[in-house]
């Protein structure tokens, strides 16, 4: 046994020497070519520290994130893994994973739209001709199965699984777990796609007329109601980054709102035809953007500039939480993975039956699973390396109880986000606004403060002098230096007031030009 154990010990003691090296600032500094003894003695104590926080920041990592992440590899070069079949991967998977796919045929009442919660454990399900259904994807049960027999758009999760936003026929409405209707949002009308924001609890639609609401679902306030003048656009996603709703319209424009302005912040031109689908990554740098022109763009948003472009097209688009990009092509779903410096290539392919067309993908959280929802039901099929495999129990939880559901929202009630801290840029929040700049005075404010100047000059006692020197002729002449040291910046600020550049003037029919200049005047028009 002692062997076994020595081997295991070694084995654990080079792990961590790995993600030791993974935390490391790199190489250490050459100190011993320092001459300055008291530099090298700081740096000495610093090149400690670094070791010692990467070291503990490793430990951290064995402990508190046991699981790993994985992808497929293939053995050599000529071997791809977009050829790898999904029937090849449950083969080699653990027993609960292989339980994760599958394929739901519901003919009748689609095609589907799906939503997922932010930790992954539920599942909303929306079906265009009413079918609403919700499902616990731990223990594949049916929570919740309705119909509202009318026509069903889109459908979102509010802040957890207890209550969800379903855009309908005429207008969106408010649900509960138990199918219960709670609100008919009147205000926001014909809905056709929407999003939320955990965050600040706002309720995000764009109705058929390209008009955008935010509604406080906390409160039930309308925060904003602003009109795209860019018409009817059913293309929207919020960036997790800074909670900016994007919007994709038929010009080919990608639009980024927030609710206090009445303007976009910022209009992309990405494509030369509609676009047809927006995607955000995790961080919230990047998106990807498809068009009618068959052309699928991955943006910059740092820089806004596109880093990849492929020739294909996309009705949807999603991004993985380790950054897996999927896009639905008719009856197909490929998966695009960046090889490093946003080089994104093909990293796996699914094939739909023929005839199934994909209307909306996306990745299940802490999951390595891709949802499907297409024109003959729902799908669910494994994506390798699509999940992260460590979830922070203070901000999702899968397994959390009835109590820490409650003791959530509270907590997320309490630290609510006011609209105005949705900006472009949040890391502008809780910074000191840089002063600005010294306007210019006007000559009239500079003639009173050197008047007052000239005042302050003149009433400074001094002191009585013998021998002569306190004659009033001298006093006189002092006081007279006093003045025109206290007049001199005045004088010199009025100087430049007098020369800076005047407005041009109009040039009118009574203004007589010089000779040479006439044959450039415009002539008065009969």
């Amino acid at each position: 046994m002692a062997p076994a154990r020595v081997n295991s010990e070694k084995d654990a003691e080079d792990e961590l020497e790995m993600k030791v090296e993974k935390y490391s600032r790199g190489k250490g500094a050459d100190l011993k070519a320092l001459r300055d003894k008291k530099l090298r003695g700081q740096l000495t104590v610093k090149e400690k520290l670094y070791g010692q926080s990467a070291k503990a920041a490793a430990k951290a990592e064995q402990w508190l994130m046991p699981t790993e992440g994985g992808f497929l590899e293939p053995d050599d070069d000529l071997e791809k893994t977009y050829r790898v079949q999904q029937d090849s991967i449950l083969k080699e998977v653990d027993l609960l994973s292989s339980k994760k796919p599958f394929d739901m045929i519901l003919p009748v009442l689609g095609p589907y739209t799906i939503e997922y919660t932010s930790n992954g454990r539920y599942m909303l399900v929306g079906g265009r001709k009413g079918h609403l259904a919700m499902m616990d994807m731990l223990t594949m049960d049916l929570v919740k199965e309705f119909q509202v027999r009318e026509t069903v758009r889109d459908v979102a999760f509010l802040h957890n699984e207890r209550l969800y936003a379903v855009a309908q026929k005429k207008y969106p409405y408010i649900y509960d777990h138990r199918g219960t209707e709670i609100h008919c949002l009147k205000e926001h009308g014909k809905a056709l796609k929407l999003q939320f924001l955990p965050k600040h609890f706002l309720l995000t639609s764009i109705n058929s007329f390209g008009q955008l609401h935010y509604q406080d679902v906390s409160t039930g306030e309308m925060i904003a109601n602003y009109r795209t003048g860019l018409g009817r656009t059913d293309v929207m996603r919020v960036n997790p980054y800074n909670a900016v709703t994007s919007l994709g319209h038929a010009g080919g424009k990608v639009t980024m709102w927030k609710p206090t302005s009445v303007k976009p912040l910022v209009t992309m031109l990405c494509h030369h035809g509609p676009v047809t689908a927006v995607a955000f990554d995790r961080s919230g740098h990047l998106m990807a953007t498809a068009g009618v022109d068959r052309k699928i763009k991955i943006w910059d948003l740092r820089k806004y500039e596109v880093v990849k472009s492929y020739p294909a097209r996309a009705e949807s688009l999603d991004f993985s939480q380790k950054g897996l990009l999927a896009c639905s092509n008719g009856s197909q779903v490929e998966i695009y993975r960046d090889f490093g410096g946003h080089d994104y290539r093909l990293y796996m392919k699914h094939r739909m039956m023929k005839g199934y067309q994909v209307g909306k993908v996306l990745f299940r959280p802490y999951e390595d699973i891709l949802g499907i929802g297409h024109s003959m039901g729902l799908s669910s099929i494994l994506v390798p390396g699509s999940g992260e495999p460590n979830f922070d129990t203070f901000v999702a939880n899968p397994m959390e109880t009835t109590k820490q559901k409650r003791e959530k929202e509270v907590h997320a009630l309490m630290d609510k986000l006011p609209p105005e801290s949705i900006m472009l840029n949040p890391n502008m929040i809780a910074t000191v606004r840089a002063p600005k700049k010294k306007e210019k005075k006007t000559k009239k404010e500079i003639e009173e403060e050197m008047d007052d100047a000239v005042e302050a000059a003149k009433n400074i006692e001094r002191k009585k002098k013998t021998k002569g020197r306190s004659k009033p002729s001298k006093r006189a002449r002092k006081k007279e230096e006093d003045v025109l040291r206290a007049k001199r910046p005045f004088l010199e600020q009025s100087k430049e007031v007098d020369e800076r550049p005047d407005k041009k003037q109009r040039i009118g029919e009574e203004v007589q030009l010089p000779k040479a200049l006439q044959r450039f005047a415009k002539k008065p028009q009969s």
